[in-house]
């Protein structure tokens, strides 16, 4: 098994634009030729777009693309931004009258630190997936991860800054990766030393002062209400949509690993799985790796977010 690049993913390409004076941005993630896809949602503030087609009972094989961004409910115009620009390309399903690109979504609120009134839409998503086949990338403060912060029980004042990440794998033909991006309510734990890599830190004091610590002592009530981590999975591996809804599922278990506290009232935590479908594998295997890459890919953007507006990034 080795790590792989986001150019090794031979179905998908991956795009991202952003206003740096707003502080918000888009990810896209693009496949000509469709995959099946299902998505998880968990905690109690999701904001999506054309998630009821993806369950398995609905009719809707294969999507086009998904996005993550950031603008809280403003951001899911960017989905006709990429359905503009996969039309322009003749990419979607076939009503015979027209080709229609099936393009669902998940959003995060990230009006703290940028413009509230500049926000992800429609042109913005077109550029998403001008840059995504530019193959121009890079990962940290960009794309749906500009504005992404962790750590918001105190306010501001207590928050670091992080971003979007990469991670993935390949055997043999075989090959799973995860694009996410990190704005969670709670606090990033290092999996080996269960130390917090970024959360609620008190810069005064140079400490973190440990989310669910703070909310185990106290009655305070959250200074943020609106946090998110969202992402995407991408395979190449054969799925149906039940088994790509699963695969979801349980990549969510990488968000539990080491967002503490993950899922809660104040977060809208989304995970889809993509699935090129041509490679025929053990679904064990998946289940093993999806929450590894979806785990790997939050401490990427982690590690890889920049200080901003007096926000400090990965210490």
């Amino acid at each position: 098994m080795k790590s792989i690049e986001p150019h090794e993913l031979k179905d998908f390409k991956i795009g991202n634009a952003q206003s740096f004076r707003g502080l918000t941005g888009c990810t896209v993630i693009l496949c000509e030729n469709g995959a099946v896809t299902g998505v998880d949602v968990r905690g109690g503030a999701p904001g999506t777009r054309e998630t009821d087609l993806l369950k398995p009972e609905n009719t809707i094989e294969r999507v086009h693309a998904t996005f993550l961004s950031g603008g809280s409910a403003y951001g899911l115009e960017v989905g006709a931004g990429i359905m503009a620009y996969l039309e322009e390309k003749r990419i979607g399903y076939d009503t015979t009258m027209a080709k229609v690109p099936i393009v669902p979504g998940a959003i995060l609120f990230d009006f703290m630190i940028g413009d509230a009134h500049v926000r992800p839409d429609k042109n913005m998503g077109y550029h998403a997936c001008e840059n995504a086949y530019g193959n121009r990338l890079s990962f940290g403060n960009i794309g749906a991860g500009t504005g992404a912060t962790v750590g918001k029980l105190l306010g501001t004042d207590y928050m670091m800054k992080t971003g979007v990440g990469f991670a993935g794998y390949q055997i043999g033909d075989f090959y799973i990766a995860a694009v996410v991006a990190v704005n969670a309510f709670g606090d990033i734990m290092e999996p080996a030393s269960n130390q917090v890599l970024a959360g609620l830190y008190d810069q005064k004091n140079q400490k973190f002062l440990n989310t669910e610590n703070k909310i185990l002592h106290s009655i305070l009530k959250p200074s943020q209400l609106e946090n998110t981590t969202i992402g995407t999975i991408m395979t190449n591996a054969s799925l149906t949509k039940a088994q790509a809804k699963k695969i979801a599922s349980i990549g969510q278990d990488g968000i539990a690993r080491i967002v503490r506290p993950s899922h809660t009232f104040l977060d809208g935590d989304t995970i889809f799985t993509m699935s090129s479908g041509n490679i025929k594998i053990d679904i064990n295997v998946l289940a093993v790796l999806a929450p590894k890459v979806v785990e790997e890919a939050i401490i990427d953007g982690v590690k890889k977010a920049k200080s901003e507006a007096g926000i400090p990034g990965y210490l």
